[in-house]
């Protein structure tokens, strides 16, 4: 047996070495912008662009962090993706149950143009959507993003919800009502839990594709005590170009929270790849 455990690992052994390579083509990105924050301009760009630091700058984190209005570009960004991660949910989660389990007139031509909304490019509604926050006084506030960010969101999380709730048997919501439980309770008594994979996946994905925003946010916030991290870095860079290090740390600074979450929620994600089956089963 063990002779052929051996045989086994020595066939895989090339897939393993590739397995490794790839690993370690995909992490060193990461690992080269923490680097890169540690650095001063001489070691980015001539004698030591790759490596690790040879002397480790913290003082580039405080740098970026007081000199350079990182800490307001940080919570505008935390303000707009929390409030975009709660109202896309919310709105997506409901408008979800409704189309998926509840009959009532006109169901299919709402979920049709729920879905629709997904293959709007962003750049044909650029200028009606500039129009629309002008005349509702939205510009240069918060509701300027965060309206915006949470119409683009709700078609694609509507449809994953619809398709997580679709897969649930009636059986559940059947023992519900005989059990004398009322819509409302069946609804966040039985169906949240039950999606709670789909919620933390979609949480994720909304939260990265807020806080990485860029073409909205650069045309409809102006007022620099507004601007998310993706306009601050962008500004940043053309100021304060002599001193790329403290660049390299406020970009780590704005990477921290796309892996705090990820890490929070990637045990509910690995579980909505199977819950479909688990609840069938």
């Amino acid at each position: 047996m063990a002779w052929l455990i051996t045989k086994v690992r020595k066939n895989n052994l090339p897939v393993t070495g590739f397995m490794w390579l790839y690993a370690i083509l995909s992490v060193y990105p990461l690992l080269w912008m923490i680097f890169y924050s540690l650095k001063n301009n001489d070691e980015i760009f001539v004698t030591n662009p790759f490596g690790f630091p040879t002397n480790l700058r913290f003082e580039n984190y405080a740098s970026a962090w007081s000199k350079y209005n990182v800490p307001v570009y940080f919570m505008n960004s935390v303000i707009v993706a929390a409030a975009t991660v709660v109202g896309a949910i919310i709105l997506a989660v409901m408008f979800s149950y409704a189309a998926a389990r509840l009959q009532w007139r006109l169901r299919g031509i709402a979920h049709t143009y729920i879905m629709v909304g997904m293959f709007i490019p962003i750049q044909v509604i650029m200028i009606p959507l500039a129009i629309l926050v002008r005349d509702f006084h939205l510009a240069n506030t918060y509701g300027a993003l965060i309206v915006p960010y949470i119409a683009f969101n709700l078609s694609f999380t509507s449809i994953v919800f619809y398709g997580f709730f679709r897969s649930i048997p009636n059986e559940l919501e059947e023992s519900a009502c005989i059990d004398g439980a009322s819509i409302y309770r069946t609804f966040f008594s039985i169906m949240l839990p039950i999606i709670k994979p789909a919620l933390a996946t979609m949480v994720i994905f909304i939260f990265l594709n807020s806080w990485n925003e860029f073409t909205m946010a650069v045309i409809l916030i102006t007022k620099e005590s507004l601007k998310t991290l993706p306009l601050g870095l962008l500004f940043f860079q053309g100021q304060f170009t002599t001193d790329w290090g403290a660049m390299g740390a406020a970009m780590t600074i704005a990477s921290l929270p796309t892996v705090l979450i990820y890490m929070l929620f990637s045990e509910q994600v690995e579980n909505a790849l199977t819950v479909g089956s688990a609840v069938k089963g």
